[in-house]
């Protein structure tokens, strides 16, 4: 008789007859139109295509002094919306590899010169948000895929106070809600900033307040340049 499986050979043995099981139970599904796909994370051709939208997002004029540019990899409002809110409040992973896909797609049609591996820095959420939420979106969006093409994750800045929701204020009220919000993280040494070139990630981007302050955050700490990633925007 053959022994049992034990240990992680157990829980491969498992998972290799459950994936079946639930993919029958519950079949895959586009993310955006809802038609079948063959393994979960996958999206339709037609809607994948649909969906990316790289493009450099226009700054403004209070912006470009501190954020040297700006990307989004889709629109906002459509399918990212729907799995975004979920993971935002709802503490739901499985939009999680669908996401994944997208970024893989979206990363592709990035001009080559934005591919310079170096520091990425998601934009923080306050201790008491973050806990609320189970984890940063934006570090479970970003980060293994980034880290998985060479970047070196960091977690360079802290939220020092609360802020109201950004959601319905006007781009003048953003701005100053989000003002003085930021600072560099108590076990970041200087010469992991000063003159060196980072990379922000946000999960949306509306006016850019949230990322133009952490910007100028990361530039009073000697940053030389700083560019920002978001996976979704409306503005084009």
């Amino acid at each position: 008789m053959s022994a049992a499986p034990n240990g992680a050979g157990f829980f491969s043995f498992i998972k290799s007859f459950a994936s079946p099981v639930l993919e029958f139970l519950f079949p895959s599904h586009c993310p955006a139109c809802g038609a079948y796909v063959e393994a979960r994370g996958e999206w339709c051709p037609a809607c994948l295509s649909n969906a990316v939208r790289v493009r450099r997002l226009p700054l403004d004029a209070s912006h470009q002094g501190v954020l040297d540019e700006a990307w989004a990899f889709g629109l906002y409002h459509g399918a990212l919306r729907n799995l975004l809110l979920p993971l935002k409040f709802k503490k739901r992973r499985d939009g999680l590899d669908a996401i994944r896909t997208f970024l893989d797609e979206a990363g592709g049609r990035l001009p080559r010169a934005e591919w310079m591996p170096g520091v990425v820095v998601p934009v923080p959420l306050f201790t008491g948000k973050e806990k609320e939420r189970g984890g940063n979106q934006t570090e479970m969006i970003f980060r293994d895929w980034l880290e998985a093409q060479g970047w070196t994750w960091r977690r360079a800045l802290v939220r020092i106070r609360a802020t109201e929701p950004q959601f319905g204020l006007s781009a003048a009220m953003r701005a100053e809600n989000i003002k003085g919000a930021f600072a560099l993280a108590g076990d970041v040494s200087p010469e992991e900033v000063a003159g060196r070139t980072v990379l922000l990630v946000d999960d949306i981007l509306t006016t850019g307040a949230t990322l133009a302050e952490c910007a100028r955050t990361l530039r009073k700490a000697g940053a030389s340049a700083v560019s920002a990633w978001t996976l979704a925007s409306d503005r084009l």
